[in-house]
This record gives structure tokens, C-alpha cells and sequence, in this order.
């Protein structure tokens, strides 16, 4: 039986860049599907930011030119092995030569990349069964199919998959200037806007979304951010698959970002051996008696941020000690740094992203706190079971999926959680983990539930094979 031919289109992806959970998925989903006997391969931009020693590795296999409103742009080929999956990429020093993924070049930048993978997949002779698209920077990908390609024996047999990673970021722009750059009639724009993310969704055979929740919650006026009735009038072909994490890269007993590394056999002798390491690397308090709280995120109002800082006013009273890692909203970093002021030896805010520390902070933590508005899926709290470490979670998308709250009476659940977006209810769930926390026989059943937990790639690289052969078959959800 011959294997089954993908080719993943992104902008990003894990190790050569990343901006987040997007980038994530596209590092570590691949490998998981190879292991499926999937020949799946992936294309993205050659950016300038790509580290050196991925870009010297690159083979260059020959180049095309791509017509992109009036210019007609060089378009360099390259390839790059990664633990067995190859990885292509388009270079074009005008798009992506840029140091910021993202910026005011995007709706021509991804116009050229949504062009690239179609004479791409000619230039290779390359014909996948699926074209699985990422987020709204390919979801031009799924219209040009339908208006231009479908119709063409070399692309005729294809089949589109589009996954949502983050309905909020949808790729809207004035639809005279997409006109400039994609050849598409006027029955694909809606009036004055076309909506990148609308494309994908309208034109795919199935439509995927990083969590099974977040696959409801998307169809209902709170979540769908305008789209909910296009996804409704789709939800035929709406299917939710639960991300997972990267096992090699996120696991204690192997990790070389930590202080100690343990096992779930000797998390309760080593683990309070890296809370103590990393309160001092800290400078804050290093009683490793009273609960450390964690929290690793954008500063941004989705992250419930707005919760965490008002909750910290309460908290910090009480005897324990809060990390806190991450950038974004100026106004948040502020009140947060006041807070840090406040209490000096209880508090450590760290206003920038490192890997290094997240990873400290994963292993060293009791509590981990993700009080979303919203949350596609979220790995931070896949990655803190992993490592012993309980979170308190707000009962929205793939948080929901994954976190299960304590129940006393079952003695059942790996963290903890509250439904409403609501503040008092944020601190009564804090209130009742650090309780919970000075009952050490409950405490370390909890952390045993949570090591227990599987989140790897494997069952979702089963899902995603599955839906691939569904599209080909032509099967409705």
C-alpha cells in the first residue's frame, strides 16, 4: 500500500521560526505523522531570521519566478531535512528578509508564499494527496485552488485541509489591494473585505481546529469573531483535534534547560531541589515550604491577564511566592513591575521571553495559573502536567479538554479549574489549590494524576491520518 503524500503549508514552524503555538504544532506534528507512515512534507518562508546553522544546511534545488502584482519575483527553492521530514522553503530577500515574521508587507508576502506552493509542488513534480493549510497567512491557498488549479490534471486529485489555529487572527484586508494580488473574481471577495481566514474555511474539504471545544465554542456569537455563521453553515466538515507536545523537548527526565532532571518516580525528592535553585536564581525568597506560583505567557488580554494582576492584589498577601515570565501590553507590564515593587521578596516579574527560564519555572512551580478569555488550545498546561506542576485554568477550549478539576470524593483530576470570567471565582479556585497544597497526600495524588496524563503527538497524528483518508474518501463528519 503506498503512503499517503502531504504537504503542510505555514509561516512558521519550530526550530527555524516561531512567534508561538503555531510554530509549535508545525515542529512537532510532521515527525508524529511520519511515524504514521505518512509522507508528509512542509513548505514555509525562507526568513532572514532563520538561524545560521539551519541556513547553511539548506540545499538549494533550483529557483522559479512568481508574478505578484506587477513584479516578477525571483522565488529561490531550498530544502532542509529535520529528524526525517523535509522541509522546504521559499526565498525572496524582498518578502522575507524582514527581522520581524510579521508586518505591514503581510497581505504581498503571503500572496507570493499562497502562489509559491502551487508552482512549487510543479517545479518538484510532487504531487500530495492533502495540501494541509495553516491559519489565515494560507488560506488564499484554498481559494486559488478553487478558481484557478482544481481544474488542472496536476492538481486535480489534491484535497485541502485547513487547520484553525487562532480564529481571531483571520487576515482581513481591503479587497482592491488583494485584487493586485491574487487573480480571483469578484464572487470571492465580500464587498470591500476579503478575509483570508474565511477562504480557507469556505474552500477546504475539511476544516480543523486545535482543540475539540474550541471547535463548538467557534460556531456561537462569543467565540466565532464574525465567522461563527460561515462555520456553522460548514460544521460538517469541522472537526476538532486536540494538539499535543513535544514529548523529547518537554519532559523532565530529559530535559537539559533544568536544574535537576527527575522522573515520576523521583519527582517528589527533586523537584523542590529546582524550586529552590530557581527562587534563588530569582533573588526572592527561597522558603520552599509555601507554594511558588507559575505563569508563562503574552501579556495580552486574552491571557486573562486583566485576572492574574487582579488576583495578584489579593494573593500576595498571603505567604507564597509568584514568577512571572513574559512580554506584551505595556499598561500590564507596568502594573506588574508596581506589584514586584510592592512586594519585592514575594514577586518576580520577568518582562521578556526566555526559553530557558520557562523551562525552570515549568519544573520548579506548584501552581501554574491560565485564566484565559479564550484558548484555541494552549500548551503551557500540557506542558506543566508533564512536569508535575498543577494548573488552575479558566473551562474554555482546549483547556477544557485537558484540565480536569480536582474532585475530593473521586479523588480524581490532574489541576484545577473555574467556568466564569469572573475574578472572585479565580481566587476561590487559587484559594483552594494552595489548601490543597498543605494536604501533601491529596497534593502528590493530583501530581501523580497529572504525570499520568498523555498528551504526546501520537494520538493526534492518528486523528489527523484518519481525516486525511475521510477527505480523500470524501466522507462528511
Amino acid at each position: 500500500m503506498k503512503k499517503m503524500k502531504v504537504l503542510m503549508v505555514t509561516a512558521e514552524a519550530e526550530p527555524f521560526a516561531k512567534t508561538g503555538g503555531l510554530g509549535d504544532v508545525l515542529g512537532a506534528l510532521p515527525q508524529a505523522l511520519k511515524q504514521q507512515e505518512v509522507d508528509v512534507r512542509v513548505l514555509m518562508p525562507r526568513y532572514k531570521i532563520i538561524p545560521p546553522i539551519y541556513r547553511e544546511k539548506m540545499k538549494y534545488l533550483g529557483y522559479i519566478y512568481l508574478d505578484v502584482n506587477w513584479r516578477h519575483q525571483y522565488c529561490g527553492i531550498f530544502s532542509l531535512k529535520k529528524e526525517g521530514v523535509t522541509y522546504y522553503f521559499l526565498d525572496n530577500e524582498f518578502y522575507f528578509g524582514s527581522d520581524h515574521l510579521y508586518d505591514e508587507m503581510d497581505l504581498e508576502r503571503f500572496s507570493f508564499l499562497s502562489y509559491g506552493a502551487f508552482e512549487l509542488l510543479s517545479f518538484l513534480n510532487f504531487q500530495p494527496d492533502i495540501l494541509h493549510l495553516h491559519d489565515w497567512h494560507t488560506g488564499a491557498i484554498a481559494a486559488l485552488f478553487d478558481y484557478k488549479y482544481r481544474h488542472l490534471p496536476f492538481y486535480q486529485n489534491m484535497k485541502i485541509v485547513y487547520t484553525i489555529h487562532n480564529l481571531q487572527y483571520q487576515g482581513k484586508f481591503d479587497a482592491n489591494h488583494v485584487k493586485d494580488m491574487l487573480p480571483l473574481s469578484d464572487a470571492y471577495y465580500d464587498g470591500y473585505l476579503a478575509n483570508f481566514m474565511a477562504w480557507g474555511i469556505r474552500y477546504a474539504h475539511k476544516i480543523t481546529t486545535v482543540s475539540p471545544s474550541y471547535k463548538d465554542e467557534i460556531q456561537t456569537d462569543q467565540y466565532g469573531e464574525g465567522l461563527n455563521g460561515l462555520l456553522y453553515q460548514n460544521k460538517d466538515k469541522l472537526i476538532g483535534v486536540l494538539n499535543g507536545i513535544d514529548e523529547k523537548r518537554y519532559n523532565p527526565e530529559l530535559d537539559n534547560e533544568i536544574y535537576y532532571k527527575y522522573t515520576k518516580e523521583t519527582v517528589f525528592q527533586i523537584k523542590p531541589l529546582n524550586k529552590k535553585m530557581l527562587l534563588q536564581e530569582l533573588q526572592i525568597d527561597d522558603e520552599i515550604k509555601v507554594p511558588l506560583i507559575g505563569v508563562v505567557t503574552r501579556l495580552a488580554t486574552q491571557k486573562g491577564i486583566d485576572l492574574i494582576i487582579g488576583a495578584l492584589y489579593q494573593i500576595l498577601k498571603e505567604d507564597i511566592r509568584v514568577v512571572v515570565l513574559g512580554s506584551g501590553d505595556k499598561n500590564y507590564e507596568q502594573a506588574l513591575l508596581s506589584l514586584m515593587q510592592q512586594y519585592p521578596t514575594k514577586l518576580k516579574v520577568v518582562l521578556k521571553f526566555d526559553n530557558t527560564l520557562a523551562h525552570k519555572i515549568y519544573a520548579g512551580s506548584d501552581l501554574f495559573l491560565m485564566p484565559s478569555i479564550f484558548e484555541p488550545c494552549g500548551l503551557a498546561q500540557m506542558i506543566c502536567l508533564k512536569y508535575g506542576t498543577l494548573p488552575i485554568v479558566r473551562e474554555v477550549g482546549g483547556l477544557k479538554d485537558t484540565i480536569q478539576s480536582y474532585d475530593e470524593y473521586r479523588q480524581v483530576g490532574n489541576g484545577f479549574s473555574f467556568t466564569y470570567y469572573n475574578l472572585n471565582d479565580f481566587i476561590y479556585t487559587i484559594y483552594r489549590a494552595i489548601g490543597l497544597y498543605y494536604n501533601k497526600d491529596v497534593f502528590c495524588q493530583i501530581m501523580e494524576n497529572a504525570m499520568n496524563c498523555d498528551f504526546s503527538w501520537h494520538a493526534s497524528a492518528i486523528k489527523y491520518k484518519k481525516i486525511y483518508s475521510d477527505c480523500l474518501k470524501g466522507k462528511k463528519e
